[in-house]
């Protein structure tokens, strides 16, 4: 039995080892992981059952716009306009090591 209602558009989340990041992609924190503020560290860090990782500010800046709604592309471009160059392979790596450690999920573009 299809859960989706009757006239909903179905899009499909991935994440795991092996999956691809690209550009048309929606990323969105996993359920169990938590963008936050360390004040005692005044860095962002990304919240997870039993580890806290400490973020650099490119590792934020990438986060912070993983809301699910902006594609990886969009993603890519909106970074490129506050700093002079964001390397697009670069931000996909990251998002890709996030995937396969299941802290990230992409819905279809």
């Amino acid at each position: 039995m299809d859960p989706t209602p009757p006239g909903a558009t179905r899009s499909r989340t991935r994440t795991g080892p092996g999956v691809e990041v690209c550009g048309s992609d929606r990323p969105r924190l996993a359920r169990h992981v938590r963008l936050s503020f360390c004040r005692t560290r005044q860095r962002q860090v990304l919240l997870h059952p039993e580890t806290v990782v400490v973020l650099n500010g490119s590792g934020a800046a990438i986060l912070e716009l993983c809301d699910g709604r902006h594609t990886v592309a969009e993603i890519v471009t909106e970074l490129g306009a506050r700093y002079q160059t964001v390397p697009g392979d670069e931000v996909r790596r990251f998002l890709t090591r996030l995937v396969a450690r299941r802290w990230m999920e992409l819905t279809d573009g």
